[in-house]
């Protein structure tokens, strides 16, 4: 099969160009030299592009499209997020049809649900909410509905929704908690009572693997590790890995909360291009609830996750020390 990927410089995208290159022809979107080092690291080759410049040539002969490119920072303006989210979609998936793909995989997330609420148990037939305040949900929100328009005769969408995606490469959930640590800014919030669902980036590989192939047209699905747990117990847990310690500090959601937005609201009273020290997205991201039902993936796809907790943090712990040993 003949697949080209996009985000494959990043962590989700990068794992899964990795593991595709073992058994299929894959082609990955680079904007740079050093992208392009990085993508053949893999065992991809690199297609020079970005979102704006992809044109259906760059894509020719490919089966399958899988899409990870994303804005992913919590904080920075509509005009970006749109365009990279959205309008960048928009264009992967015109490329994508015009080329002769017939599959397109979509990476999502379930904040595409979020509007600062609890999700409990919550499935794929969850509504969109009217309005959330968050520009990475509704970006990612807009986008994903592109999507699933496209999906037709000839040309079959598929979109993974994983959640608080962990393991060997994260580049941005960890170092940021660890940079957090590290300035004396991290707290937990209500104690870390929220419960989430995790994804390890080799189960999301691993359901990528099957959507290729089995993931019904113009259809949804939940990724998780099939546990889910309170802040408080897996986050220790993953830092430890690091050799980070979170400390016992803690702030009641009641208060963080309305103090994140009068922050967000002087920056952009300001109009301060720096990001604010806190924001509303991750004060609530640490106080919510978010547990995701995945029925549906193993019914359809017959997904089990590959890698436990436990296992996934034994070996991302292994992972860490090799790095140490090289450098």
């Amino acid at each position: 099969m003949r697949i080209f990927i996009t985000g494959a410089t990043g962590f989700i995208g990068g794992a899964i160009a990795k593991q595709l290159s073992e058994g299929h022809d894959v082609l990955a979107m680079s904007r740079s030299e050093k992208g392009d080092a990085t993508v053949r690291a893999l065992g991809a080759e690199p297609v020079r592009c970005d979102l704006a410049s992809l044109e259906p040539g760059q894509l020719s002969a490919c089966d399958v499209v899988v899409h990870c490119a994303a804005f992913v920072e919590a904080w920075g303006t509509h005009a970006d997020a749109w365009g990279i989210n959205v309008d960048g979609t928009d264009r992967v998936l015109a490329a994508a049809k015009a080329a002769g793909a017939s599959r397109f995989v979509h990476m999502s997330t379930e904040a595409v649900l979020w509007r600062g609420q609890h999700l409990r148990d919550v499935t794929e037939s969850h509504p969109y909410p009217k309005s959330t305040p968050y520009l990475y949900s509704e970006t990612k929100g807009a986008a994903e509905r592109r999507v699933l328009a496209a999906n037709g005769p000839g040309f079959e969408t598929v979109i993974l929704r994983p959640r608080f995606v962990w393991g060997p490469g994260d580049k941005t959930l960890a170092p940021e908690i660890k940079a957090m640590v590290e300035s004396g800014a991290f707290l937990w919030l209500d104690e870390g009572r929220a419960r989430t669902s995790t994804t390890h980036v080799a189960n999301l590989v691993h359901a990528t693997e099957l959507a290729l192939t089995k993931g019904k047209a113009g259809e949804i699905y939940f990724v998780t590790d099939g546990k889910d747990s309170a802040f408080r117990s897996f986050l220790p847990r993953l830092m430890a890995c690091y050799g980070v310690e979170l400390g016992e500090r803690s702030l009641p959601s009641w208060l963080a909360r309305p103090a994140a937005a009068l922050v967000e609201g002087v920056w952009r009273g300001l109009r301060l291009k720096s990001t604010p020290p806190v924001t509303r997205h991750a004060i609530d991201l640490m106080c919510c609830d978010c547990t995701l039902n995945t029925e549906k993936i193993k019914a359809e796809l017959g997904y089990a996750p590959i890698l436990g907790v436990d296992a996934g943090l034994e070996q991302l712990t292994k992972h860490l020390r090799a790095q140490q040993e090289i450098s």
